[in-house]
């Protein structure tokens, strides 16, 4: 479930009384209490027992572990938050003796509250143990198992075979049909994209020594902050934490703050719920391509794809970032106007932003880095291919492991490399060209229209679940195969 109407309302009034009426040594704990109420909450149902509780603990449970994995030393602070947590866990259970309709921030009937207490106490205590064990020697071999974990978790989730299977063997577990398994429905965990790279984020800083040291309750509030939960942006630690750091010094009534937020929310509600929710009505799929008829047909379909997605993902983010300054936190920016970029470079500047960032930090640089090393080093041009092809190939598997989001990134990958290619072998020429200022004006138009169209041709690749569809489509474009 993503943010609608009513949650936004919820959070916008929230903000406001935040701001104004709550006392500022609160601040950090009603965001973390907030941020966990939230992964049950916009939990949707699932149809395998308990896994709509289930799986917002595990994500919990995964946080409270990385940071007892990375945290140099534990406070009293951290272990109040480890019984708040407890507390919070369990009192969600104990809805289980609600009547239905009282029961608002768990997706269905929550388990028995006895076993959640049995199984969830001996977890955190061992989780605490864990803390003590690690060594400076071992623990960066056990951050990588830790990684390796949390990758194997996204590959089954995101691998439709390996989900569905997964979900088979659940509903064998409770004696049901498995021939009607849907990860959909069944596994659909919410945020974990978005937690996962997070995670990572955590783990790769402390093997390298750049991760702040940050408390248990801090961590959970970064890692699940109710805003940027389902859709992001990707934001990293040491900036998040600054913000919460400086939230007990925030004025809560300043007016341009309340007002920067509020105009953010509206914007964003705009995008997504009208505009985009708009274009969806004649935006490519797979059941509009069956009635048209033409190539031009075909075009507005790609276009109204290309512009519903981006009113879509930049509208959530506006929201997202609307609510995150009422709450007085900062989140990054995520889109800054990507159709107007005149290279494909700049586009992927301008483009799902945090994301891009992230796979440049823990991806291409260790990447070209590790290439740049080696005895029998690669020529920078191959160095380069490899680079790109590999970050663009797991942003594609980010959204979901397929061949048609493979393809993607295989095309923006192969893109990205031959833009490279062309400006290194150019740029005297491109640096004479600069003087001429009307040829340069044009230059940079024909370079908007055709970064904008060769985005515009990957969309094909993300909206489309077949390859032989999306082939299809991109011969029609082109006026072939009607």
């Amino acid at each position: 479930m993503t943010f609608n109407l009513t949650f936004i309302a919820i959070f916008v009034i929230g903000g406001y009384i935040y701001s104004l009426i709550l006392p500022k040594t609160w601040r950090k704990w009603v965001l973390f209490i907030t941020s966990v109420l939230t992964v049950y909450v916009l939990q949707s149902p699932l149809l395998v027992r308990h896994m709509d509780f289930i799986l917002p603990t595990a994500t919990l449970l995964l946080v409270t572990l990385v940071w007892a994995l990375t945290a140099s030393q534990i406070s009293r602070r951290d272990i109040i938050t480890i019984v708040v947590l407890m507390m919070i866990i369990t009192g969600l259970a104990l809805m289980r003796l609600l009547p239905s309709e009282w029961r608002i921030f768990t997706a269905s009937r929550p388990p028995d509250p006895f076993t959640v207490f049995l199984v969830i106490m001996p977890i955190l205590v061992f989780t605490l143990f864990i803390h003590r064990q690690i060594t400076p020697k071992t623990q960066p071999f056990i951050l990588s198992i830790a990684i390796l974990f949390i990758v194997i978790a996204f590959i089954i989730l995101k691998t439709e075979s390996l989900a569905n299977a997964l979900s088979a063997w659940l509903r064998q577990q409770e004696g049901r049909d498995p021939s009607f398994a849907n990860p959909l429905t069944d596994l659909n965990w919410l945020g974990f994209s978005y937690v996962a790279f997070r995670l990572i984020h955590i783990l790769r800083d402390r093997q390298t020594g750049k991760l702040p040291d940050i408390g248990l309750r801090d961590m959970h509030t970064y890692i699940i902050f109710f805003s940027s939960l389902t859709a992001g942006p990707i934001d990293r630690i040491e900036r998040f934490q600054g913000d919460l750091d400086a939230l007990p010094d925030m004025n809560g009534r300043d007016p341009a703050r309340i007002v920067e937020g509020t105009t953010r929310i509206v914007v964003g509600i705009f995008k997504k719920f009208v505009v985009a929710d708009s274009l969806a009505l004649f935006a490519l799929n797979t059941t509009n391509i069956e009635h048209v008829t033409s190539a031009g047909g075909m075009w507005i379909l790609l276009y109204g794809y290309a512009f519903r997605l981006f009113f879509d993902f930049s509208g959530y983010s506006d929201i997202a970032i609307g609510i995150g300054i009422l709450f007085g936190i900062r989140l990054p920016e995520n889109f800054n106007r990507p159709y107007l970029r005149n290279t494909i470079t700049a586009f992927w500047q301008s483009w799902h932003i945090t994301l891009s960032n992230w796979v440049r930090f823990y991806i291409f640089s260790p990447l070209t880095r590790t290439m740049l090393r080696w005895r029998r080093k690669p020529s920078s041009d191959v160095i380069a291919l490899i680079g790109l092809m590999t970050t663009m190939i797991i942003i594609g598997l980010w959204h979901g492991i397929s061949l048609t989001f493979f393809m993607w990134g295989v095309w923006h990958g192969m893109g990205l490399f031959v833009h490279k290619i062309w400006s290194d072998r150019t740029r005297k020429w491109y640096n004479q060209f600069k003087k001429k200022e009307g040829q340069l004006r044009l230059w940079n138009w024909a370079g908007i229209f055709l970064t904008f169209h060769f985005v515009v041709l990957g969309w094909v690749w993300f909206a489309l679940p077949d390859v032989s569809m999306a082939f299809s489509v991109l011969g029609k474009l082109f006026g072939v195969g009607f």
